[in-house]
């Protein structure tokens, strides 16, 4: 029983040889510690999305804390967006009438590039498909309004796990 020890010890540390404390970072972002992220471009009508959605995906990322914000010339990697889409979408209508919609959703499609700053190298890219749901009480537009802050969260949540998780 002596002589096995060690070998029942080494076998069941082994289990735990995959496992690393801190964050582990995708592949496509190895050896990138500070990322710049410069105010986004909308292709859309909707105003002040662009920088609602970059500060947006800013506190996201201090959140996670996985990079370090900074200025464009300190920068390790670039993250430049792009909003192509912000629509409403009726999901639920009235009840005695199918033309009235008593429930929206709101979608949001943000294309992401992640670029290295001192070879113009595309490190990574990505569209993401932010959304949220709002009910209608009196003003449609104004439901909207409250509810396109939460269609930017969700697309700035995915965007943060994908820099900081890969996927």
């Amino acid at each position: 029983m002596g002589r096995l020890f060690p070998f029942i010890i080494a076998g069941l540390l082994s289990g735990c040889l995959g496992y690393t404390i801190g964050p582990v970072k995708p592949t496509f972002m190895k050896g990138i510690s500070r990322l710049a992220v410069p105010i986004f471009d909308n292709n859309t009508v909707e105003p002040d999305v662009a920088a609602l959605a970059t500060t947006t995906l800013i506190q996201q990322l201090q959140q996670d804390g996985t990079y370090e914000i900074t200025s464009l010339d300190r920068a390790d990697a670039v993250v430049h967006g792009t909003i192509s889409l912000v629509q409403r979408a009726a999901v639920r209508s009235v009840v005695g009438n199918v033309l009235a919609a008593s429930e929206f959703a709101l979608y949001v499609r943000v294309h992401f590039v992640v670029v290295n700053p001192k070879t113009g190298a595309v490190l990574g890219t990505r569209d993401i498909n932010g959304s949220s749901s709002f009910f209608v009480q009196n003003d449609v537009q104004t439901q909207e309004h409250q509810a396109l802050p939460l269609a930017i969260q969700n697309a700035a949540t995915q965007m943060a796990s994908y820099l900081s998780e890969g996927w």
